[in-house]
């Protein structure tokens, strides 16, 4: 039983970690808490489901797909309503807002297609192993490593690359950045794709084990909250901890009461981190 919870806490983590990497990276850059991004997570999994199972085409081309559509939509969504609201210096809260907005219309339109039923994207019964007393299904192990693989890549972008450089400066200070000849603008388009992205791999590795339905954003929006604010929001490195340990939280908790409790485990941490300590793991915002 204690393998079996560790190896469903480290898999639960991983999306976890995938989902708070993106949304803590496009709020340290632009300083915006995006309430639309569950969202995305939710858009990623439904175009997805459209081109594998509908269109039928092959996995890889399909996760391609939906990836640049996803990130697509998500520029096209910024470019029509957050925007504006940069260059006119609006606070913050008004484009919280716009977000939800977002998020309500996008929601809506997945129930007005697909309607609020449940979507099935994995066809037939999947073969397990057995491995140090676990059970583990095929497409466990592709989420586990599928997201291991890419958050380190990212990671080492962020660090090595000139874009990645560039993004951290404008993620520590944007002003400077404009004034060394940064292009914020395009720096915040940059992140948008990278964010969206991730948003949709995330809701593609999920669609393989769980169905997908409209409402799928919200849960995503709030474990990608939880796991940024517990590993300092703004630090990615702390995100991809932060969603680990949210997993383990979440798997030992309903070990002991019911699954249903899941996201009050969630927000029940949410609300320990932020009285208490909102960096559990020590980690500083990196400059």
């Amino acid at each position: 039983m204690l393998i079996q919870l560790i190896t469903n806490a480290i898999i639960a983590g991983s999306i976890y970690s995938l989902i708070a990497f993106g949304f803590t990276l496009i709020y340290g850059t632009m300083r915006f808490f995006n309430m639309g991004y569950g969202v995305t997570f939710m858009l990623g999994a439904y175009l997805f489901y459209i081109s594998f199972n509908m269109l039928g085409f092959p996995f890889l081309i399909a996760l391609g797909v939906s990836v640049g559509l996803t990130s697509f939509i998500m520029i096209l969504v910024d470019h029509f309503s957050y925007l504006r609201l940069r260059r006119m210096r609006a606070p913050s809260w008004a484009i919280i807002m716009v977000s939800i907005g977002v998020a309500i219309i996008l929601e809506s339109l997945m129930t007005v297609i697909f309607g609020s039923d449940v979507r099935t994207v994995r066809t037939g019964i999947q073969r397990s192993y057995t491995i140090g007393g676990a059970t583990i299904t095929p497409n466990q192990v592709t989420i586990l490593w599928v997201s291991i693989v890419v958050m380190v890549f990212l990671w080492l972008f962020l660090k090595k690359a000139k874009i990645g450089k560039a993004i951290r400066a404008t993620a520590n200070d944007p002003s400077m950045a404009t004034v060394v000849g940064i292009d914020t603008e395009w720096v915040f388009r940059v992140v948008i794709i990278i964010g969206s992205g991730l948003a949709c791999l995330a809701g593609v590795l999920v669609s393989l084990e769980t169905d997908i339905e409209p409402s799928m954003g919200q849960p995503a929006l709030l474990k990608a909250i939880v796991a940024s604010i517990i590993g300092g929001i703004g630090n990615v490195r702390g995100a991809m901890w932060g969603g680990f340990f949210l997993g383990f939280v979440e798997n030992f908790g309903i070990w002991k009461i019911s699954a249903g409790w899941k996201d009050g485990i969630a927000l029940a941490l949410l609300l320990v981190s932020i009285l208490f300590k909102p960096s559990l793991f020590g980690i500083e915002e990196e400059k």
